[in-house]
């Protein structure tokens, strides 16, 4: 039966990252998950013992969600066996209750299988602006098939070495692997993936939104990623 494992790029994660770990815990406990990995940025808080306590293999990566996944990659080869799937998520995103079965049954129904899976967007703050972005973002995920990377990534291994992986892009790495991916091989599934709302709240749920879609224009324009992201950042 195919596992799966875990890899999750991180910086600064300390406070996030237990809640991901507990969330992440049916996958363990029923046998899906084979092992995880950890690609660490460079953090200065506690995010490197955490990850240590609860097993995870530690590897360091360029600070950059591409260059980390890329990082985490290489060391998750070593984890995965043939038929074996992975699952990429972000530190400051957890997964709720029951997805560890709805991930099995898609992994079984695709198994050998050139499809992968994002979970259904939605945030930890239960305040109006969170939820009508969540229906946005879910929209757009169904609708264009494109969705984030905190909505998470499960991809056999086979197809994502097929596909060559993650590029070391600092920023749009996950809608580059997405649109590598093609609509028609991905699918959205009924289990959420509840991220920190932090950012959003700090900005303002509008402001932090326009500032994301324009972001998102000038990429498919053609923009330059590194350029992006410095824009992302302020």
């Amino acid at each position: 039966m195919a596992r799966l494992v875990v890899i999750i790029p991180a910086l600064n994660a300390a406070r996030s990252l237990p809640g991901v770990i507990d969330s992440l815990g049916e996958g363990l406990h029923s046998g899906l998950i084979a092992g995880w990995v950890l690609a660490d940025g460079g953090s200065t808080d506690a995010t490197r013992e955490i990850a240590a306590h609860a097993g995870f293999r530690i590897v360091t990566g360029a600070k950059g969600r591409g260059p980390q996944l890329i990082a985490g990659t290489q060391a998750a080869c070593r984890l995965a066996g043939e038929g074996d799937w992975y699952l990429f998520l972000h530190a400051d995103t957890r997964l709720e209750p029951g997805w560890s079965a709805e991930v099995r049954r898609f992994m079984q129904a695709h198994a050998d299988r050139h499809r992968a899976a994002a979970f259904r967007f939605a945030l930890d703050d239960p305040r109006a602006p969170a939820r009508r972005l969540a229906r946005f973002v879910n929209w757009r995920s169904r609708a264009l098939k494109l969705p984030y990377g905190d909505q998470g990534l499960l991809i056999p291994k086979a197809f994502h070495d097929a596909l060559g992986g993650y590029k070391p892009m600092v920023l749009f790495e996950d809608v580059d692997i997405v649109r590598r991916i093609g609509a028609r091989r991905l699918a959205l599934l009924k289990s959420r993936a509840v991220t920190s709302a932090e950012r959003f709240a700090r900005e303002g749920y509008l402001k932090r939104s326009a500032k994301n879609l324009v972001l998102l224009a000038r990429y498919f324009l053609g923009a330059d990623p590194a350029r992006l992201a410095r824009s992302y950042s302020r």
